[in-house]
């Protein structure tokens, strides 16, 4: 048998039969050693990954899932104790579950074909409509429901009734390898889809019937552990219990790591961003109507033409980003061809909005505290775009030069964005913003200083510095400054306070960038007409 290590693609189908024989052979002696143990699922993971470029047939899968039913049988159970509970397993057990996911992406689109073994089963098919798949192996009755399927959907069941013996119940308040109380206390099932399906549920016979309190959770890769997020019992009763999962993505993804899966946040972001693409439009249809009456001085031009920016580039972001979520909720795993475009997009996009936000900070900082030169209209508009645009396009394009690929530049599932976990290209976004959101925060403190020192005896002073407040902190995005919390904690209400900020973003720059200025309520047409109105009624 050749070394998995330098198995090329072709060689794929010789060398799973010889491993699945060898395994059935050496049964006893491999399902005792850890160290045998581990070698087979680094095997398993070598062929998963390379077979990434082929389709992988179903006598291929086939010999997959029988080592894989002998390394995860009952003899093996204090073998995985020992692996789960020492050193030595270096989150073995996480890499066979996901060399498992990883290669059935890949298995045959032959319509409808079915593996069995003692301990598994996989079910692949097309589903149109409704769909319920009920487990054939010998003590399970778990049935996996889905109630309704827009699209035909190609969909890979995987139900393992002794899997069980391989994954740890992880403690989740930490990815160490200590155990907690919780016990797996029924089948684990793999579904892999190639679109989103937003309501699945899935019926389980309890093994324990001694065990109460039961939870519905999976496995989470990205934290090492179970994880409920998403997922509630339905439903529980003479030792079946029913659980129903809803992953939704959510605006709070643009900075955060973790992909907080919640209803509650899908509609926030959706009517939020649906508002701010309207607000944005009517932004751009008034800064065109009073154009000429509220620029005809340098500084109000420059601020007109930062907001006029930042709207144009909120706008295609909030576009792109609902494409990338559509994207999303067509297909999981998501397609790297189709995302990296979007994410490109988004990226460069939300970051004008930051660098045009920066130069309304420095605007402002020249304006009223230090006035350090005085720069022709022409050139404070190349200073202007260069910053705008240039520097954004410029960590964009540098980004997806060193994340290595596609494959390494988006995320892979959940949401279409920048990756985290294998490259860290989130990054590029979070620290470029967070450094100017910090800027803007202390141009807005000295300004605020400023003008209490200037208005200090000024009747109305507390009024004009709550104002100065209210109408910097949305377009000087220091609102984003509650994507720190989402990028250290996973709680709904820090994600939540994030996503309705930032997703109603396109709503503040209309109301406090464009509204609030007393030219352009003064020039916009209305005004003009009902100051017409109530001047003929006086001449009458």
């Amino acid at each position: 048998m050749k070394p998995a290590a330098v198995l090329v693609v072709e060689d794929i189908p010789v060398f799973m039969t010889d491993l699945s024989n060898t395994a059935v052979q050496s049964n006893t002696v491999i399902t005792q050693s850890a160290d045998t143990v581990q070698t087979i699922v680094d095997i398993l993971n070598t062929i998963a990954s390379i077979s990434q470029t082929i389709t992988i047939s179903q006598p291929v899968m086939e010999d997959f899932l029988k080592t894989v039913d002998i390394i995860v049988s009952d003899a093996s159970k204090n073998t995985w104790t020992e692996l789960n509970n020492g050193n030595k397993t270096e989150n073995k057990s996480t890499e066979l579950l996901q060399a498992i996911e990883t290669i059935s992406d890949r298995v045959s689109n032959v319509n409808d074909y079915m593996i069995n073994k003692t301990s598994i089963q996989l079910h692949r098919k097309t589903i149109t409509n409704s769909f319920t798949e009920t487990s054939s192996l010998q003590n399970s009755t778990t049935q996996i429901v889905i109630p309704n399927v827009l699209k035909p959907t190609l969909i890979t069941i995987i139900i393992f009734t002794k899997l069980d013996n391989v994954l740890p119940t992880r403690n989740t308040s930490n990815n160490d390898n200590k155990t907690s109380e919780n016990h797996i206390n029924g089948d684990v099932i793999v579904v892999r889809v190639n679109k989103a399906i937003n309501n699945i549920s899935f019926i389980f016979n309890t093994t324990n019937t001694s065990l109460t309190n039961p939870q519905c959770v999976f496995w989470n890769f990205d934290l090492d552990h179970w994880d409920s997020t998403g997922c509630k019992v339905k439903h529980s009763e003479n030792n079946m219990v029913t659980c129903e999962c809803n992953h939704t993505t959510s605006f709070s993804v643009l900075m955060s790591p973790f992909a907080i899966d919640n209803p509650a946040l899908a509609y926030i972001t959706y009517i939020g961003v649906a508002i701010s693409l309207a607000s944005l439009l009517l932004c751009l249809i008034i800064e065109t109507i009073v154009w000429k009456s509220a620029t005809r001085n340098d500084t109000s031009y420059m601020r007109h033409v930062s907001i006029v920016n930042i709207a144009v580039s909120l706008l295609i972001a909030d576009t792109c980003f609902i494409i990338g979520a559509a994207i999303a909720d067509q297909e999981q795993p998501i397609s790297v061809g189709r995302c990296s475009p979007v994410v490109f997009f988004m990226h460069f996009f939300y970051l004008a909005v930051f660098f045009w936000m920066f130069i309304s900070a420095l605007l402002l900082l020249n304006r009223t505290v230090i006035v350090l030169f005085q720069l022709s209209r022409a050139k404070m508009m190349a200073i202007a775009f260069t910053f705008g645009y240039c520097a954004p396009l410029l960590i964009a394009a540098i980004t997806v030069a060193s994340t290595a690929g596609p494959q390494h530049y988006v995320t892979k599932e959940n949401a279409c964005w920048l990756n985290w976990y294998e490259s860290k290209a989130l990054l590029a976004f979070v620290i470029p913003a967070l450094t100017i959101v910090g800027f803007n925060l202390l141009v807005l403190i000295v300004v605020v200083i400023r003008m209490r020192r200037i208005g200090a005896h000024e009747k109305h002073t507390l009024v004009v510095i709550v104002q100065c407040v209210a109408i910097l902190t949305p377009i000087f995005g220091l609102t984003w400054g509650f994507g720190i919390g989402t990028m250290v904690s996973r709680e709904f209400g820090i994600h939540m306070i994030f996503a309705i900020f930032n997703s109603l973003q396109g709503f503040f720059v209309l109301v406090f960038g464009t509204l609030s200025d007393r030219k352009v309520r003064e020039s916009l047409p209305t005004k003009l007409l009902l100051q017409n109105l109530i001047s003929n009624h006086t001449r009458v």
